[in-house]
């Protein structure tokens, strides 16, 4: 059992609120998932700029100082690209005004043992053990503006309880994958995915769900076509929230074994594990509550 809660913001006067909105969602589904916690912000001031690659990096310790790294990446970078680094919480920001695959190099030969668990223009990942809301105050969530958020609280099944094994799962730019539930075979397509190149950071299904949606939106799908396909391939009991730079995506298995519920408003889109993690929004009086269909694939844009 895990708990999602997403919030995509179609109202930009609700931006400021982004992270005290998702904040008050999340601290609604901490025991649905005690373990350990990840988060996902978009289009963040502070942590994302326009025309600049950000990298979030698993821990705040990544052996050397804040400034020896900044350093380090600088140096293998074109002269003008502006690294620079931060520490927010137990995450590492790395940016630089590059894309994100010579970014990705340059941090990598800077620090091989480096764990990218965040990548693009507009998102910043953030994930660590221990208590849901301490994580979520650790790295300043309910301060953070945005367009959207993404969070998951997680209760380990199949794997340790590790930070990299938590939700969200970045492997594409901009692109994130929480889960809810299992996935079957996920040996068996991560053995197919390895067969074609794709690298896994860790042991965790949800990866393999995340690295097969990275590779269908390479091959020419959309969200939505990814995520159908992604339905014929995995198998098992699954709620799954997927977020790019402008849109969110929700789908459950055929069955509809997980709980999902959502709130559609002029405003916002916002999605949940349960219904009091929606309950505080504002204006959930008028919004539209559905409970999505079972096998269907619902996107919204910015």
């Amino acid at each position: 059992m895990c708990g999602i809660a997403a919030l995509q913001l179609r109202n930009p006067s609700l931006h400021p609120q982004m992270g005290s909105l998702l904040s008050s969602m999340l601290c609604q589904i901490v025991d649905r998932g005690p373990d350990s916690a990840g988060l996902a912000v978009y289009n963040t001031p502070g942590l994302v700029s326009q025309g600049t690659s950000t990298l979030s990096l698993l821990g705040a310790d990544q052996g050397m100082t804040t400034a020896a790294l900044t350093a380090g990446v600088a140096a293998l970078l074109p002269s003008d690209a502006a690294a620079a680094v931060q520490v927010v919480g137990d995450t590492t920001l790395v940016g630089a005004a590059v894309g994100t695959d010579l970014l990705v190099k340059a941090v990598t030969e800077t620090v091989p043992a480096a764990t990218i668990i965040g990548r693009g223009e507009h998102v910043a990942v953030m994930k660590s053990v221990g208590h849901p809301m301490e994580i979520a105050a650790h790295h300043g969530l309910e301060a953070m503006a945005g367009s959207q958020g993404l969070s998951h609280t997680r209760m380990a099944t199949e794997s340790a309880v590790t930070a990299g094994g938590s939700h969200p799962f970045s492997v594409a730019d901009d692109l994130c994958l929480v889960h809810n539930g299992s996935f079957s075979n996920h040996a068996t397509v991560r053995r197919g995915l390895k067969r074609e190149g794709v690298v896994f950071d860790s042991e965790n299904d949800t990866e393999v769900g995340a690295r097969y949606v990275a590779s269908r939106l390479q091959q020419g799908d959309t969200l939505e076509e990814a995520l159908v396909n992604l339905g014929k391939v995995l198998d098992g009991f699954y709620t799954l929230v997927v977020t790019t730079a402008d849109s969110m995506a929700v789908v459950r298995d055929p069955i509809a074994c997980k709980p999902a519920i959502i709130a559609e408003t002029e405003d916002y889109v916002a999605m949940a594990s349960e219904y009091r993690a929606l309950a505080g929004l504002p204006g959930i009086d008028n919004a539209r509550i559905f409970e999505p269909e079972p096998g269907k694939v619902y996107t919204w844009s910015l």
